[in-house]
């Protein structure tokens, strides 16, 4: 099974796939206007234009500065088959900034001034919370490859979204879960938790330990959960509060910049001995971990530390890190693969529907995403398929993409740990129903 590795880790990669891959999109010149920076269509192209929402600055910068790269890649490789409904697709992409206030401001902006039609984000929960609104009240189809809040699954059931709404990351209703199989699987009886004070970190903090619960384990800090504010300067009663009465482990839901801060604090005042730091996918880069810092001994102060990502095992995950590694010199690295399946889903959308319009893509973008219809790895080969009027299941990077309902996708999960000198390593997977 391929899984994206953030290590030196060499992939045993397909030929046969990079070779089909390469072949279906080898009769075209790329344009030079896919998305290096913010474009804008000429008066009177209907080309599709699509809009990038992550986060290239703030909390999540650290994994999110890929995401925009991941998805310019993908309009690149549609536009080199020969674009979307004939005409080449423009994407202009928007830093959110980690901040739910300026992420709306962008989605203003690309809904109601770009005039796009759809757009891949965002990373953070609390940022797609506040552009989902606007993007259902324009029309836009949002499809997120990273918010995994719970918060969105309950909207979604409740008719808000009216199907604007799609990610290709699972909802952490399923990594809580995974989580907590894997604090039981370790041996932890005792677990508190701490989380960043936001939809992310307190829609994950419910479903853990309801599910925790219901595995027999103790969450010690149950009836006084830990929640911090994002925009604190310092946690150090925060730490103390986590860390006390000794649990065997803390499951600390954070984002890099603040949570490196709440562990060294809990470091500083001498609590992390002896108990395991459970991680999830918010802090899964080595920027974090050298935020965090080192002890005395030069090791890193969460050496040891253990945690759960949504991993990417689609079918086609072995010919795109191909394409990515050449065309970028870079490892792919978390949440990469589910940035490319949306903006690869938002292209087949438009080319299914025949519209370069966000109503066309909502219509569609379930229909190219499930079955029935002839499973296809290969991006040019997809839109090939749809352009002779066959139906296909799109099956990604990130995985098989089958877009509920709700916009919701299963997925599995990797495993990581961080190694003493702060680098991470996938060391197993596990599922919620473990």
């Amino acid at each position: 099974m391929q899984r994206y590795i953030r290590s030196p880790l060499a992939l045993t990669l397909s030929i046969s796939l990079l070779a089909n891959f390469l072949t279906a999109c080898n009769n075209a010149q790329t344009p030079d206007n896919t998305a290096s920076s913010p474009t804008t269509t000429a008066p009177g192209d209907e080309g599709l234009k699509l809009g990038a929402l992550l986060p290239i600055t703030g909390d999540l910068a650290a994994i999110g500065q890929n995401m925009p790269e991941a998805a310019a890649l993908a309009v690149e490789t549609i536009n080199a088959c020969g674009g979307v409904n004939g005409k080449p697709v423009t994407l202009v992409k928007e830093d959110d900034q980690t901040d739910p206030a300026a992420g709306a401001s962008a989605m203003t902006k690309l809904a109601e001034v770009d005039k796009v039609a759809g757009v891949i984000g965002s990373f953070a929960s609390s940022v797609s919370g506040a552009a989902v609104d606007v993007a259902v009240r324009n029309k836009v189809m949002l499809v997120s490859p990273g918010s995994t809040s719970p918060v969105f699954t309950d909207r979604a059931k409740k008719g808000d979204f009216k199907g604007f709404w799609a990610r290709t990351a699972p909802p952490d209703t399923y990594q809580a879960q995974a989580l907590a199989v894997l604090a039981k699987k370790k041996g932890f009886q005792n677990v508190a938790t701490v989380v960043i004070n936001n939809d992310y970190g307190v829609g994950f903090e419910r479903e853990f330990v309801s599910a925790f619960d219901k595995l027999g384990g103790t969450i010690t800090n149950k009836q006084n959960p830990v929640r911090y504010d994002p925009r604190a300067a310092t946690l150090d009663s925060e730490a103390a509060a986590a860390f006390a009465n000794q649990p065997d482990a803390v499951a600390a839901v954070l984002y890099a910049e603040t949570g490196s801060l709440l562990l060294q604090a809990a470091y500083k005042q001498g609590l992390t001995k002896g108990v395991t730091v459970l991680l999830t996918d918010g802090v899964f880069s080595e920027d974090f971990t050298r935020q965090v810092g080192k002890g005395t001994d030069g090791k890193s102060i969460i050496a040891g530390a253990l945690g759960t990502v949504p991993g990417a095992d689609g079918q086609a995950l072995s010919a795109f890190t191909t394409l990515w590694k050449e065309k970028t010199g870079k490892d792919v690295t978390a949440f990469v693969p589910h940035t490319w399946d949306a903006a690869i889903l938002l292209m087949l959308a438009a080319e299914a529907a025949k519209s370069n319009t966000g109503e066309g893509i909502q219509s569609k973008i379930r229909e190219v995403a499930n079955g029935p219809g002839t499973e296809v790895t290969d991006a040019c080969q997809a839109i090939e398929m749809i352009r002779k009027g066959e139906d296909i299941n799109y099956q990604g990077a990130s995985g098989n993409v089958d877009i509920d309902e709700n916009g919701d996708v299963v997925g599995s999960y990797d495993v990581w740990t961080v190694n003493d000198d702060g680098t991470l390593k996938v060391i197993d997977q596990v599922t919620p129903n473990q």
